[in-house]
């Protein structure tokens, strides 16, 4: 096949391998710099239908690739060296394990001989990740033998399938010189002649019809608590969670990071501002269900889940990912199953009048939330930032939120739409590592606009993505919001404590971004919360808008603001 290299057996093992992911799906590649890898390095970038980028930072690298993976929604390739380069794969391999991200990532090593003898860049890479991989295999030492080439072929097919049934896996490939594709005595390219389109052909599987399970609805006060989910078709999916909201007359309290948020049919209850309606205690206890139907996990409000864990419904949490999702350890059925896989057969008569007093606290609040962001007092008030985003991004759009403050303002404040944008979030494990790198792997994976909302730290942390700036296709517009230092700490008991917490916890940084970027020759601008974000941030290309903001001005501002419009919820 002419997509094989023959000059070498180590160059004609890894053509193969990347023939046999390119015939299975695969598009995109990261690889890292260094010399073991060097095999599987030429044989990625050399393949027409690869598209390989380049990243040195091997932390960066991984976070690119787990973008790429959710955007495509399909396996993407990391490639690295020997030694510790791999170590710095654990962030995203952790991220990428509790959100079950098809990310396969490849560590080459030195061959048996060169190890435990104090052969450089040489370490233990055996299992490097622990249960974080959700398969891990070291692959054999390349042999021009049919019986090993097959072997290769079913093992790196099994790892794509893996990947794309349970999460990241490992690979660790061991290889000897030489590494580059040297000609060698004309053995390789022998043998390849053996290697025609056959020997990479394979029966097709049977195309699943999908699992569908029956439920029984007996009670009128129910809810369908949405959690974060990504699905290829956003579309489709909300039209389901639509289904089940029409047969079982339930609202759907639609996490910030669900579709059925952004893109649920006009006819149905969609509350999106339900973290500030259960602060009202009255309220909250007068909203108390009977039944929760939660699908794939609990949003990020802790309002709501002490909600549930007080109210004593029965639950029913549905999700693609095993293991617990309820987190509030409540009276829990869980199903392991995709959250569009329920049909329900309704056996008490449907009352509107639950959801309709659902609805009419949603319109309270969410016009109370809107006047809110018109008045002075708010002007530069960070949160007005998410709100505006929710109002102008578009179907056409991505956004990608930052854990702490950006993605706890997009759930509170973020608007109701019918045609918005698609919403992605590291949330499996909740952490801010790799928030730049990820972005820029979502908008380059997509092809769509894409806008990442993140705080000051976020983007410190991940500063080395800015480096991708030079590699990735797509528009992606990075809005900083720098308030010097951890927001979300100031809505936390230990914010009392000074001089403390303001040096270790809240962790004020004085960088200067605009110097930052101009050093990776990405455009920078200086904009506030009152210009339309998407006139004047969200350009073609790769740049980076900072809005300047009070941290403790915010969050007095959030407090003062979620108590007037709870209380403006009028008696039932």
């Amino acid at each position: 096949m002419k997509s094989l290299d023959s000059r070498n057996l180590n160059s004609l093992w890894c053509s193969v391998w990347v023939e046999t992911w390119v015939q299975e799906g695969l598009r995109h590649a990261v690889i890292c710099p260094g010399s073991r890898s060097t095999p599987l390095a030429m044989a990625l970038a050399r393949h027409p239908e690869v598209r390989a980028t380049p990243v040195l930072d091997e932390r960066s690298a991984a976070f690119f690739a787990l973008g790429l993976a959710r955007a495509a929604h399909q396996p993407a390739v990391v490639v690295c060296t020997s030694g510790s380069a791999g170590a710095h794969f654990l962030p995203a391999m952790i991220e990428a394990k509790e959100t079950a991200t098809p990310l396969i990532v490849v560590t080459a090593d030195r061959p048996p001989e060169l190890r435990e003898c104090a052969s450089g860049q040489t370490i233990d890479q055996t299992k490097l990740f622990g249960d974080y991989a959700r398969w891990y295999h070291e692959l054999a030492l390349p042999e021009l033998t049919e019986g090993l080439f097959a072997y290769l072929r079913q093992t790196v097919r099994q790892a794509w399938n893996r990947a794309i049934a349970a999460g990241p896996v490992h690979l660790n490939a061991p290889f000897r010189d030489p590494l580059p594709p040297l000609p060698d005595d004309g053995a390789a390219s022998d043998f390849a002649d053996q290697l025609d389109a056959s020997f990479f052909a394979h029966p097709d599987l049977p195309r699943s019809t999908g699992l569908t399970l029956a439920h029984q609805v007996t009670t009128q006060r129910g809810v369908i608590v949405a959690g974060q989910s990504m699905p290829r078709d956003v579309t489709a999916y909300a039209a389901k969670l639509c289904e089940y909201a029409r047969a079982t007359g339930w609202p759907i309290l639609a996490d910030g990071l669900s579709p059925a948020r952004f893109h649920a049919a006009d006819d149905i209850t969609v509350v999106s501002t339900y973290d500030t309606i259960l602060r009202n205690e009255r309220v909250a206890r007068e909203l108390t269900p009977r039944y929760v139907l939660g699908l794939e996990g609990w949003p990020t409000s802790k309002v709501l889940r002490a909600w549930i864990e007080q109210s004593q419904a029965e639950v029913l949490m549905v999700s693609p990912l095993a293991g617990n999702r309820d987190g509030v350890h409540g009276r829990t059925r869980e199903i392991s199953a995709p959250a569009t896989s329920l049909r329900f057969d309704t056996g008490a008569r449907i009352d509107p009048v639950y959801a309709n007093a659902w609805q009419q606290a949603e319109d309270v609040v969410r016009e109370k939330i809107d006047s809110w962001m018109g008045f002075a007092e708010v002007e530069g008030f960070e949160g007005k930032v998410a709100w505006r985003l929710s109002k102008e991004l578009s179907a056409g759009h991505n956004i990608v939120l930052a854990s702490s403050m950006p993605v706890r303002d997009w759930e509170y404040f973020s608007r109701t739409r019918h045609q918005g944008p698609t919403v992605f979030s590291s949330r499996g494990a909740n952490g801010i590592d790799g928030t730049l790198s990820t972005a820029a792997g979502v908008a380059a994976g997509s092809g769509r606009p894409t806008v990442l909302l993140c705080g000051d730290l976020a983007f410190l942390h991940d500063a080395n993505g800015l480096a991708l700036h030079h590699e990735i296709t797509g528009d992606l517009t990075v809005v900083v919001i720098n308030n010097q230092g951890g927001g979300v700490f100031e809505h936390l008991p230990v914010a009392e404590f000074d001089p403390e917490f303001e040096r270790f916890f809240a962790t004020p940084q004085q960088t200067d971004l605009a110097s930052l970027c101009a050093a990776h020759s990405v455009p920078h601008r200086l904009v506030t919360t009152e210009e339309v974000l998407l006139g004047s941030a969200v350009q073609p290309g790769f740049n980076v808008v900072e809005i300047r903001t009070d941290r403790k001005r915010d969050a007095a501002t959030r407090k003062k603001l979620f108590r007037e419009c709870s209380r403006a919820i009028p008696a039932g």
